[in-house]
């Protein structure tokens, strides 16, 4: 979903680099985020603003650009945990309550956006703003409850920690568009801290798996930023490439008094000359203005879809056609009209061969960020819109829609997301029908684990292979109900506010019959005042007080933990053995117990929730004092780090 990564907003913003014209005056910490920021490189921005944020009274203004940052980087967790804190200062703009509702709902939180949402509409008495993410909320939860019935299957041997997306048949092979890895700083997008995009190219399989990927060499794959993504007519003699202008014409933006150039997106068209390739600019391109990109032909080639934010639209980026001419030239734009185009933006438009349009949307009623939508027509004369639902659209980005074969009812093709549980960043998904499945179920009831007593209103989410397959809440009753398929292996998670979770593994492998398994989860009530936890492997190098990578994976679930209890507040306690001076090892535990918090802040998490603590060898947990002959394993028993509940 390039925060941490790629970022196809690139694509949704449709701006690529910004660079201040004229020389200025060398700006502090603040002034250089800020510039940072409006030259829309927000990777490099949020690094100064997280700074910023680390002080005892925070600017409102930092947090809220802090938050927008993440957003922006589609790094829906820490976006949470900023809007989260942001929301709640006295002086937070209402707009802040829109963008965190939907960055609760890029986390599947919806019940909790939906709150947010009506939150937003008691303070301004603006329904209409918010009456889509509403519906979107409600719908989600129908979607996740009753799932379409595809299937989809991760291209692992194409996929990276970085992005891949945007899959388009041509000839035995497939093109996509990807991030290259990093083979020096000088090619390091601004904005994302990663890559700038190129075309690659990979076999497909009989069975539609990709294998293969390599980068393509062509004359269409040069360029000095973005390149992609691609798409050809049926004989593949004729491209159409998206990629961010390199040449001297910009759009400039001028922002208090700063003036910016964005190099904006542009579209064009390769044509097969014998051996080589050539290129020319869309007619409709004008990167002083707007921008123009993602094409695709209709079925008969007589209509060219794309993407642009040019004037006249709805707003956003609207999709636009363009007829051709008996002189084999496009005629001029015209737009999709409202049943494909909202106020928000739509992109990633696609043609199948019965004449559908497939495009993705952040403006229509939705699972949280952009899903994939099907309308019947052509031209601007379009049936409604509907959404494919669940799991073909989640709560991430979903694009990049392309149907590869459609015979007997069954589809087949491919769709990128940066959904949970991916190789990556944007991750590209071949996905299916699924196949008539037995009637397995699995049922049971969710209980408190002292008193036995049901516990209603608990989330409980169904997991397969890492992938979310379906999530709900129980009945008042403490029950719940899941379908399952054949031959597959599960987890049911139990998650209650102020419980401590309960995981149960599940599998309906060896089934040949209709069955239904019984489960009862049992949720422990969490974080009593003065209560005490042990954070189990916690490892220190001899005589520092860093952070070692295996550390931080187990502070990484501490620091889910405060995020998804936010008015938990705990001392974090760092204890040593006896060995050594009393006075030191009391110094050493206090930085290390340092050294814990300020992982905690870098990850989001308010220094205010924490108090460092440093116990020395006090409380040691066995005899093994000054001058008591102990084994290393004695001594290792009282090197802890624990934290305990001071406020919930």
């Amino acid at each position: 979903m390039m925060d941490k990564r790629y970022i196809i907003v690139l694509l949704i913003a449709f701006v690529s680099m910004a660079k201040p014209a004229g020389a200025q005056e060398q700006p502090g910490l603040r002034g250089r985020a800020k510039q940072l920021y409006n030259q829309y490189r927000y990777f490099q921005a949020a690094e100064l603003y997280q700074k910023l944020a680390d002080s005892k009274k925070p600017f409102l203004e930092d947090l809220e650009l802090l938050a927008d940052c993440y957003l922006k980087l589609k790094d829906y967790e820490l976006a949470e945990n900023w809007f989260s804190r942001v929301v709640v200062l006295p002086k937070s703009k209402p707009d802040n309550l829109v963008a965190y509702g939907e960055v609760l709902k890029s986390n599947l939180k919806y019940e909790e956006a939906k709150k947010v949402f009506q939150q937003y509409i008691a303070v301004t008495g603006n329904a209409n703003r918010v009456a889509v993410a509403i519906a979107g909320c409600d719908s989600s939860l129908t979607w996740l409850a009753s799932p379409s019935l595809y299937q989809l299957k991760n291209q692992e041997n194409i996929n990276t920690p970085l992005s891949e997306f945007s899959v388009f048949p041509y000839q035995q092979k497939v093109f996509y568009t990807g991030e290259p890895r990093p083979d020096s700083l000088t090619n390091i997008y601004g904005r994302t801290g990663n890559p700038y995009l190129h075309i690659y190219s990979a076999d497909k399989e009989a069975d539609y798996t990709l294998v293969n990927p390599a980068i393509d060499s062509s004359t269409y794959n040069n360029g000095a930023y973005h390149i992609g993504p691609l798409s050809t007519n049926k004989a593949g003699n004729i491209l159409y490439v998206t990629r961010t202008t390199s040449g001297k014409t910009l759009e400039l933006t001028e922002i208090n008094k700063m003036k910016y150039t964005t190099n904006n997106l542009e579209l064009y068209v390769f044509k097969k000359d014998g051996q080589k390739w050539k290129e020319m600019p869309f007619a409709y391109n004008n990167v002083e203005k707007y921008a123009v990109g993602h094409a695709t032909l209709s079925g008969d080639e007589q209509v060219l879809y794309f993407v642009s934010n040019r004037p006249g639209g709805f707003g956003g980026t609207d999709i636009w056609y363009c007829e051709l001419q008996i002189d084999g030239t496009w005629g001029e734009p015209q737009n999709a009209g409202p049943n494909v185009n909202t106020p928000n933006d739509e992109m990633f438009p696609y043609i199948s061969a019965d004449g559908s349009l497939y495009f993705s949307s952040n403006g229509w009623p939705g699972m949280g960020g952009l899903d994939v939508f099907k309308l019947n027509g052509s031209k601007k004369n379009w049936s409604k819109a509907i959404n494919l639902r669940y799991p073909l659209n989640s709560s991430a980005d979903d694009f990049g829609f392309v149907l590869i074969a459609n015979t007997e009812g069954r589809e087949t093709g491919y769709i990128s997301s940066n959904r949970k549980g991916g190789k990556g960043q944007d991750d590209i998904y071949a996905f299916n029908y699924q196949k008539p499945k037995l009637i397995l179920a699995v049922t049971g009831a969710v209980t408190n684990k002292k008193t036995g007593i049901p516990i209603s209103n608990t989330s409980i989410s169904l997991m397969s292979a890492g992938q979310l397959v379906e999530a709900k809440q129980n009945s008042t009753s403490g029950t719940f109900i899941f379908e399952l398929d054949k031959e597959k292996d599960y987890t049911l998670t139990a998650q209650k506010e102020k419980f401590s979770k309960d995981i149960v593994s599940i599998s309906t492998r060896g089934m040949e019959k209709s069955d239904t398994l019984n489960v009862n989860l049992k949720l422990e009530s969490l974080f009593e005042i003065g209560k005490i936890f042990t954070l189990e492997n916690i490892k220190y190098d001899f005589d520092k007080d860093n952070i070692r990578s295996d550390a931080a994976k187990i502070l990484d679930e501490l620091v889910t933990i405060m995020r998804d209890n936010p008015s938990l507040e705990i001392e974090l306690g760092s204890h040593t053995d006896s060995r050594g001076a009393d006075k030191y090892n009391l110094n050493l535990s206090q930085r290390r117990a340092e050294s814990v918090v300020n992982y905690l802040v870098n990850k989001g998490i308010a220094r205010t929730r924490m108090i460092a603590k440093g116990y020395g060898e006090t409380q040691l947990l066995n005899n093994c004092d000054d001058g008591v002959p102990c084994t290393d394993a004695q001594h290792q028993e009282n090197r802890r780090t624990v934290f305990k509940v001071l406020n919930y």
